[in-house]
């Protein structure tokens, strides 16, 4: 009887933990799909408490990709994205490889420094980078978006910490077999990292893709700047279109969402990994 009690009260502790953790996803969930739901919906629906549409329609994706350049900011959006996250990773790369690897003379006040940096608002450092690519003429150009931002010290303390992990014997024995330096860190190491690099990666992706206030103030014109901007121009102090401001948001959400899934085993696979840690 002691010993079916005690089933009895895993049982219902495990179900009570499980109902949390649905009501949780629930919670989760539901700003995405009231997202939907209202990009659904007619502009007289938009204000009902109705979970689903009643009357369903697709004229404010319609007039949400007519009334900006919609295709012109998505691929702005993803030129800019893809291309940072890619400098970004691949600089985090080397730092992190060469803090963890070398001992060289002020190596620990440079990586001080660099945490440092991460710590710096954004605000801080807007008009010099402004006065800067301004200088370089690139005002409403994707390279006044993109090389402000082509290094991170959130990627390098993070990579840091992936690389410090990695086994010291694995390196001695890859150089030991003749390995240089930059095979060792792409054909030993970078195998063996890409669920900690893939996380890594989306994070900086995301963030890259959902930047407001940089694309706001170095471009002016609609078709040189990205789709965040865009999404602004449902808001006026007329009146908001909300059924196509969330059709716009439904859709500059997919490219994120189609990426995370592409790569959610290695996501999953970083935070297990860090999680046994």
């Amino acid at each position: 009887m002691e010993n079916a009690g005690r089933r009895a009260g895993l049982y219902t502790s495990a179900a009570l933990k499980h109902a949390s953790l649905v009501a949780l996803a629930l919670l989760a969930v539901f700003p995405l799909y009231w997202m939907i739901v209202t990009s659904l919906k007619p502009e007289t629906e938009v204000f009902t408490s109705s979970l689903i549409p009643l009357h369903l329609t697709l004229d404010n994706y319609v007039h949400a990709w007519n009334a900006i350049p919609m295709g012109r900011m998505l691929t702005n959006s993803m030129v800019v994205a893809v291309i940072q996250t890619a400098a970004q990773l691949i600089t985090s790369i080397f730092a992190a490889y060469a803090f963890t690897r070398w001992e060289f003379r002020g190596s620990s006040f440079i990586f001080g420094l660099i945490a440092l940096t991460w710590l710096v608002p954004f605000q801080v450092i807007m008009i010099p980078n402004y006065v800067a690519i301004s200088g370089f003429g690139w005002r409403d150009h994707l390279a006044g978006l993109i090389v402000p931002n082509i290094a991170s010290a959130f990627a390098v303390l993070q990579l840091y910490n992936a690389f410090k992990s990695y086994p010291k014997t694995l390196i001695e024995a890859a150089r030991l077999d003749g390995a240089s330096d930059m095979g060792l860190l792409w054909r030993t190491i970078m195998p063996n990292l890409k669920a900690p690099v893939a996380s890594i990666g989306i994070l900086l992706f995301i963030t890259s893709w959902n930047d407001y206030f940089w694309p706001l103030l170095v471009t002016t014109k609609l078709e040189n700047t990205t789709i965040q901007k865009g999404l602004q121009m449902f808001i006026s102090s007329d009146g908001n279109m909300w059924g196509a401001l969330m059709a716009a948001t439904t859709i500059a959400s997919l490219p994120v969402l189609l990426i995370y899934l592409m790569l959610q085993r290695q996501i999953i696979d970083s935070f297990v990994k860090g999680g046994l840690k």
